[in-house]
């Protein structure tokens, strides 16, 4: 055992009784250009990527981290980025081909790419399904063109409606990605929107709502959007149009077929564990006592730099003993079926008591319902989610 990994085991104030499911999330940062309400870490890419170079470094940052996962299988693998359906189906290949050397992934491993229509040609899907992707994401947005040129995406209706078809062909299970209340988008178009997605038969859906975030164009420029009453209006619709296709609301921005939910973000949700390696990745990590946060390098020649250099990480914290019941809640109450008491002391290693005063405060103002064992979001809660998880800040 290295000093290190001595560092996470030593004694602190919590007490895990058993580690939750582990998750692989890995950064590729590249796009081909920065979509204006984009605020992950990506970067536009000029001239040729230096996906060799990457590769190499990502394979040195996992290499640093296996020590803290060490014998832990790994549930699922996500390839996020920027845009990593701009990296060639042999460099995929050859990433998860050095996952696979050094993690034991459990039978019937998820592994999602996501995938841009813009970066799409013919087979390339079938390519990277037969590297090891079991699954696609692919970031439609629109299939209106003007909504997407307001959005600054590379693709059309066209390329995307193509992109879908091939993920069709390719995989067994795929998603797709909305997002509404777009600038200028009446309820009409977003039904035009919806109908087309939900006739590519899609098993999975994720209709986000636009948001203005900080340090994007859009925040600096904000276009006009829909009012509120309107997005409460489209997101009722897009309600109803899942429902009628057979897809199950199950997370606050995601629909799915039984038997397709996408197990890598339920992990999230349900405060599971994930490495997270690439430039930016972010990470939570359980230990006996202890639960970590984790953060890579942005800068992504810096990031090769720096996880070559065997020192990937940018910023480390523990997770205070008082922050808990915020980090967990803000995750499990996205989920529909809401979360099992018993699972809050499995993944925090705190007694139920640390949120009873919240829960109660909860109940009364009709956000959630709650049982022995269980507690759920009602629709009130899901409606006002941001005032339900708030309840749980500590002072």
């Amino acid at each position: 055992m290295t000093d290190a990994t001595q560092h996470y085991l030593r004694p602190g104030t919590l007490q895990l009784g058993a580690l939750p499911p582990l998750s692989l999330y890995v950064h590729l940062p590249w796009c081909l250009r920065k979509c204006p309400y984009c605020d992950f870490n990506s970067h536009e890419s000029r001239g040729e990527l230096p996906e060799r170079a990457y590769l190499d470094a990502l394979v040195a940052d996992l290499d640093s981290a296996l020590p803290l996962v060490w014998g832990r299988p790994v549930h699922s693998i996500f390839i996020g980025g920027g845009t990593p359906s701009l990296f060639s189906p042999e460099g995929i290949d050859r990433l998860l081909g050095d996952i696979r050397a050094r993690c034991r992934l459990e039978a019937g491993c998820e592994i999602t790419l996501e995938a841009n229509p813009g970066t799409f040609e013919k087979d390339r899907f079938r390519a990277f399904r037969a590297a090891g992707v079991t699954r696609l994401s692919i970031g439609v947005q629109s299939f209106d063109d003007a909504h997407l040129k307001a959005l600054g995406r590379v693709h059309d209706r066209a390329q995307a409606i193509a992109a879908c078809e091939e993920a069709q062909l390719a995989f067994d299970t795929f998603n797709l990605d909305l997002m509404y209340a777009l600038p200028g988008q009446s309820l009409a178009q977003l039904e035009c929107d919806v109908t087309q997605a939900l006739a590519m038969l899609p098993p999975h859906l994720s209709i986000y709502h636009l948001t203005l975030e900080p340090n994007t164009y859009f925040a600096k420029f904000p276009p006009q959007l829909p009012p509120e009453d309107t997005a409460y209006a489209m997101l009722d619709r897009i309600t109803e149009m899942t429902e009628g296709a057979g897809l199950q609301r199950y997370e606050i921005s995601a629909y799915a077929r039984p038997g397709h939910r996408c197990w890598h973000n339920l992990n999230y949700w349900q405060f599971g564990d994930y490495l997270g390696i690439g430039a930016g990745a972010h990470g939570k990590l359980s230990f006996p006592h202890r639960v970590v946060r984790q953060v890579r390098w942005r800068e992504p020649r810096m990031y090769m730099e720096k996880a070559l250099a065997g020192t990937p990480l940018a910023q480390e914290h523990e997770v205070a003993r008082a922050e808990l019941p915020f980090e967990f809640m803000l995750n499990a109450l996205r989920l529909k079926e809401g979360f099992a008491l018993r699972a809050f002391t499995e993944r925090t290693g705190l007694p139920v008591s640390a949120i009873q005063a919240p829960l109660e405060e909860a109940e009364r103002k009709g956000l959630v319902v709650r049982t022995l064992d269980h507690v759920q979001p009602t629709v009130r809660g899901f409606d006002f989610l941001s005032d339900l998880q708030a309840l749980f800040l500590g002072d």
